[in-house]
């Protein structure tokens, strides 16, 4: 018997409820209001030192307004808003189309951490000066030489006097050329294998021996960046949770970036929506595609996985309501969304034709090049937050219970 034919008092078990609470949907329209009044009008920006100048602006009127970390505890300066509301609050904000927080790392990841594991030293030194972006901050994590495989990274922490001398290079460091603090991840016992000897460090991106050198991306943007640490000394309280044990605490930094993702959610709906009006209206003079039946079932299959999703991400926020822990299980959400994007784009350009060349603003461009520029940044998706390679294998490995493949040796 299928739960609608069910008698009531078995429907009450079964059926799901995908609403949300009057107290829910009041918080939404607070938000809704404050961003009517304080959205920033679209900008272009000369340089990247002007849109993070902008970015940092944004993020401290936010703060003003009491809308930065707002998952964060009422003690360390968020609204103790429940895991519902932080949602919400994502949707809402990629819904408006309003500008990125420029500290990301440090309200996403780092907050969290901290909370979770650090000390109360630590907490009371760094996170009053993370919500405002006083301080901004970077994730030391990935290096050239481990590919796809966190736990391969080289980076060296060793004892010396009251604290640790590293040695290393990291890749992929989003806005590191602005930021004053990294979490860095560095092998402090060279004999153990793989994941255990690493440990987890707050690095001073201002102390002596640390260089970072911006990275040009095909968009023409520079945020990522190579660090180079040369013999960088890391003080003992800069620590994070104990030495050799800096796996575990990285999991819970990765799980908050992996888990729900509900402004890729809505990006990716405004993404099919310009699908749709760029199949029935063509791109700025080129013919329309409204009878093409092969473009239709693809649309089709697009607004399926849109819907998909959403269905992933509530999934997810279902268990971060009940207080169970992510688990490796937030690894599906970030491949499936990372390859439908792809997917998508893909069909964006087949739309756009010749004019997706055109990612600059000028009179070829359509949309001002934002729909091609978005094609070459999520060219991407399948490699950041975590290749797909990487979630299939932790998805067979501690979902499934599959075997862990083991490496051939050559004769």
């Amino acid at each position: 018997m299928s739960a609608v034919d069910a008698p009531a008092s078995a429907r009450a078990s079964t059926l799901v409820d995908l609403s949300f609470s009057p107290a829910e949907e009041a918080f939404r329209a607070e938000l809704r209001g404050w961003l009517r009044a304080h959205l920033p009008p679209p900008a272009e920006h000369a340089t990247l030192a002007d849109e993070v100048a902008f970015l940092r602006a944004w993020q401290r009127k936010l703060h003003a307004g009491r809308w930065v970390g707002i998952h964060w505890p009422c003690d360390y300066g968020g609204r103790g808003a429940s895991v519902v509301e932080h949602y919400v609050f994502q949707e809402e904000i990629a819904a408006a189309r309003a500008p990125e927080i420029i500290n990301r790392i440090g309200v996403n990841l780092v907050g969290p951490t901290l909370i979770g594991h650090g000390t109360e030293a630590q907490k009371r030194r760094f996170l009053p000066q993370i919500l405002p972006a006083d301080e901004l901050w970077c994730q030391l994590f990935s290096e050239p030489g481990a590919g796809s495989d966190l736990t391969a990274l080289r980076t060296r922490a060793e004892r010396r006097g009251d604290g640790w001398v590293v040695t290393g290079q990291k890749v992929w460091t989003s806005y590191a050329q602005f930021a004053r603090w990294g979490i860095l991840l560095a092998r402090t016992d060279p004999a153990a294998p793989r994941a255990r000897g690493i440990s987890y460090f707050i690095c001073d991106l201002q102390a002596p021996g640390v260089t970072v050198r911006p990275l040009r991306q095909m968009t023409g943007s520079e945020e990522f960046n190579e660090v180079f640490l040369e013999e960088v000394l890391v003080p003992h309280d800069h620590l994070v949770g104990r030495e050799n044990e800096g796996w575990a605490i990285a999991n819970t930094t990765l799980a908050h970036e992996r888990g729900t993702s509900p402004r890729q959610l809505v990006i990716h709906r405004m993404l099919l929506d310009d699908l749709l009006r760029l199949a029935r209206e063509g791109a700025d003079g080129q013919a329309p595609r409204r009878g093409d039946r092969v473009l239709r079932q693809r649309l089709a299959q697009h607004a399926i996985e849109v819907e998909i999703t959403r269905l992933n991400n509530w999934r997810t926020l279902t268990r971060l309501q009940r207080r169970e822990p992510l688990g490796p299980e937030a690894s599906f959400v970030k491949l499936f969304w990372s390859e439908m994007s792809q997917r998508m784009h893909d069909t964006l350009m087949e739309l756009l034709g010749p004019r997706g060349l055109c990612w600059q603003p000028g009179p070829h461009a359509v949309a001002g090049g934002r729909l091609a520029r978005s094609y070459l940044y999520y060219r991407a998706a399948s490699l950041f937050a975590g290749t797909s390679e990487i979630q299939r294998n932790i998805l067979a490995e501690r979902v499934l219970g599959l075997p862990r493949a083991r490496a051939e040796r050559a004769p």
